[in-house]
């Protein structure tokens, strides 16, 4: 029989010992792979901070975010320039009570209060009519791309000879207001005129309020497309 000692040199581990140990070495190479990968992580995000200047192989759709692809389509597809180029900073000065300006994905609109225009159910500009036109008419003038005058009223029915509906009477207004503009000296060409009676209210008609706030008339700019 071999003595303790001769044992102890062909076995240096028991097999309990042995057993017992070898879940060390899976810890050990589960936490290696969790280290390479961390490594990984920041190597590529360190690549994503850097400098375009500095990163290699990137080509120019690569850098384009699809977010400012989507916005480039937006205001390719719309006929707008960019913002800083836009009509609103020609209407900073204007201060015309019942004449407001809003700008829209279609242009620059300003929208005129009917009592401003025209008398209760008519369609003839009165004389403070032709004097707010006239004032901006420099304004309108100077403008490069089509205008669209849009006669708007509110749901309240009209049944008169001239006319039978608030169709007749939008549409109505709206060529009065596109007339006495060509009288001012703008093109016919860049002009039309459409009536949608009540069908776009800004506001609801159950109140006072917001049945005088739907009666307008609003011209649209719309910018001249940009070349190439």
């Amino acid at each position: 029989m071999l003595d303790r000692s001769t044992r102890d040199m062909l076995h240096p581990l028991a097999p309990s010992e042995v057993d017992g140990e070898g879940w060390l070495v899976s810890y050990l190479d589960v936490l290696t792979l969790l280290i390479t990968l961390f490594v990984l992580l920041l190597s590529l995000s360190g690549s994503e901070l850097a400098p375009q200047g500095q990163r290699q192989g990137n080509t120019a759709s690569e850098i384009v975010t699809p977010q400012a692809e989507a916005a480039a389509r937006l205001i390719a597809s719309s006929g707008l320039k960019p913002r800083h180029d836009g009509l609103r900073p020609r209407f900073a000065g204007l201060d015309i009570e019942g004449v407001s300006v809003a700008e829209g994905q279609q242009g620059i609109t300003l929208r005129i209060d009917d009592n401003l225009l025209f008398a209760s159910g008519q369609a003839a500009l009165t004389g403070q009519g032709r004097e707010l036109l006239g004032r901006l008419q420099e304004i309108l003038q100077a403008f490069e791309g089509d205008i669209s005058v849009e006669g708007h009223t509110d749901d309240v029915p009209i049944a008169t000879a001239r006319f039978p509906s608030n169709w007749e009477l939008s549409s109505a207004r709206a060529i009065a207001v596109l007339r006495y503009l060509t009288e001012l000296g703008l093109s016919a060409e860049r002009l039309r005129a459409v009536g949608y009676a009540e069908t776009r209210p800004l506001e609801s008609n159950a109140t006072t309020q917001g049945r005088a706030a739907n009666r307008r008339v609003e011209l649209l700019l719309r910018q001249p497309l940009a070349e190439g």
